[in-house]
């Protein structure tokens, strides 16, 4: 009688918990299906519609009335701007034309009856130097743009641009200010931020995708023209009075020198073996400032160990963005994580060792999904700056006459000339030298055997040369102090790398417990310093470390 009032019990509690749970998820797919509703009701609504929810304090009256008389000039200002973009962006178009393609221009070109509508302005000044006004700006124009493309095989197309919707931030810098109307000698525009752009390509009289790649080529020109020709830091420059601006034009600052040194735990992405990542780092997304490293083939944890010298233009709003791939062959590859640093972050003149931690989007701040992580070593050298700043990688400094002159063709006599003049100049060339590494201890070393203790030592190696040593063993120890000092001879310190590999001694064999993968960059520079570094691979444990640079620098043309 018991057993089945247990029974029928627990089915009773059974299907009181299934009933619950289903009641649970049907609240919570209700919810989801709410909040995708209202989603969907904030993506479409427009100015006005803000305007009617929003207090009167975000909508000033003076912005009323700039989108007002806006509106009133728009045909005028659709007439003249109208050619004047037309005339500018073509000759960029042309620059980012696909091989494809032998002819890609504008047959018509208006910006439509639509005027955009500024949402916001911001006036940020900037000392007596000048004035920058940020505008915040909406636009879903109405206008009649055709591109006519001509492909190689002599076949025409003309393409319509249409459904453009746009959401950014215009820059407007009123530069210099001076005492004679209207107060400024120049105006610089520039688009500062691209929140939303939505476009669609039709071909007239067809179907776009009846021609494989067609879409994405032209999608492609039409981005890299954007980028190159109106995203900050470029700029347009436009003289109101007369004089000279060059000032203002668009002009490297400085070097970013960007080692990339290795990833670890990165996704696997591949079905059968492993990913095989390889990473794209640029500072601004254009094909020819972009840099690729190699693809190392069947790994999560790769070692790059590759040097990327990029242009910094403007070093306050710039950052270098790393993405990190799965080479698929022939086929497109397949993203993994990418991550940023902002440049205003790093001090110039000193090296900045970096784990970023990969996302699936920069502009998705909520990413809790481990992608893994990828180490940057990154110096900043900003040009003109007497501050005594010295480039380790500045190629003019390692060279030798004869390197020199076979790089150049100059006249050889000029080049040796020349060389001397860098050599009297940097005394602290730096070709090779004595690496002394001093492992001084461990701490909190992962437990690998039986007894929760380890016989640990550490494997130091050369990278480039493979020449290894290594410490003494430490009985029964999860917090070994060793304090040995291992000399190396190195013949390409900015190129080469220390491994730190620790390990458990047993009688019939070693167990694994950690590694470091450190590059040379900052001893060179420092001469000498002592670090803690966490241990890779591992759950837990960190090694202490004095490094020590001795050069020996090699003038080989004295």
């Amino acid at each position: 009688m018991g057993f089945i009032a247990g029974v029928i019990l627990g089915i009773a509690v059974g299907l009181a918990i299934i009933v619950g749970l289903v009641r649970s998820e049907n609240s919570r797919s209700k919810r989801r299906s709410d909040l995708a509703t209202i989603i969907a009701a904030f993506a479409r609504m427009t100015v006005e519609d803000s305007r009617k929810l929003l207090p009167p304090e975000y909508y000033p009256s003076w912005l009323n009335w700039l989108n007002t008389h806006l509106t009133k000039i728009w045909p005028y200002v659709n007439e003249a701007a109208s050619e004047l973009i037309k005339a500018s962006a073509e000759p960029v178009l042309e620059q980012y034309r696909p091989m494809v393609l032998s002819s890609l221009k504008f047959s018509k070109f208006t910006l439509g009856t639509v005027a955009p509508q500024f949402t916001g302005v911001s006036i940020i000044e900037n000392g007596e130097s000048g004035i920058t006004m940020e505008l915040e700006m909406n636009w879903d124009g109405n206008p009649s743009i055709v591109l006519d493309i001509k492909t190689r095989v002599g076949l025409a197309l003309p393409v319509q641009v249409k459904d453009i919707g746009f959401t950014g931030v215009f820059r407007l810098i009123f530069r210099p200010l001076v005492d004679e109307f209207p107060c400024f000698g120049a105006v610089c525009c520039s688009l500062r931020q691209k929140k939303n752009m939505d476009y669609t390509l039709k071909l007239i009289g067809g179907d776009i995708s009846t021609i494989p790649g067609l879409y994405d080529a032209i999608e492609g020109t039409i981005r890299n023209a954007i980028e190159d020709s109106i995203m900050w830091p470029a700029r347009k420059v436009i003289p109101i009075l007369p004089g000279d601006y060059s000032d203002l034009e668009l002009k490297p600052v400085g070097i970013l020198e960007v080692k990339l040194v290795q990833a670890k735990g990165l996704t696997n992405k591949d079905i059968i073996g492993k990913s095989d990542p390889f990473a794209v780092l640029y500072v601004r997304p254009l094909p020819d400032k972009m840099k690729t490293s190699k693809t190392i083939n069947n790994d999560l944890n790769p070692i790059w160990n590759e040097h990327f010298e990029l242009i910094v233009e403007d070093v306050s709003t710039q950052h270098l963005v790393v993405k990190v791939y799965d080479d698929e062959g022939l086929q497109a590859p397949e993203p993994i994580g990418c991550a940023q640093v902002q440049l205003n972050e790093l001090q110039p003149g000193k090296v900045k060792d970096v784990w970023l931690k990969l996302v699936k989007d920069l502009e998705v701040h909520r990413d809790n999904k481990d992608r893994g992580q990828v180490q940057l070593e990154l110096l900043y050298c900003p040009f003109g700056m007497e501050s005594g700043i010295t480039n380790p990688f500045a190629p003019d400094i390692s060279m030798t006459s004869l390197e020199k002159f076979l790089k150049s063709g100059v006249n050889g006599t000029e080049a040796i000339e020349n060389e001397k003049a860098v050599i009297q100049k940097k005394r602290e060339v730096i070709v090779r030298g004595v690496l002394s590494v001093t492992v001084i201890s461990a701490e909190d070393l992962p437990a690998v055997d039986l007894m929760g203790k380890a016989d640990p030592y550490v494997v130091i190696t050369m990278k480039k040369t493979d020449i290894k040593n290594k410490t003494r063993v430490v009985n029964d120890s999860l917090n070994p102090v060793w304090n040995q000092t291992f000399d190396f001879v190195v013949e390409d310190g900015l190129h080469d790398m220390l491994m730190l590999e620790v390990w458990d001694h047993d009688t019939f064999g070693k167990d694994y417990m950690g590694r470091c993968i450190l590059t040379l960059t900052r001893v060179i520079l420092e001469g000498e310093y002592k670090e803690s570094y966490q241990l890779d691979e591992a759950k837990s444990g960190k090694l202490n470390l004095h490094l020590k640079w001795m050069a020996q620098p090699i003038y080989r043309d004295s």
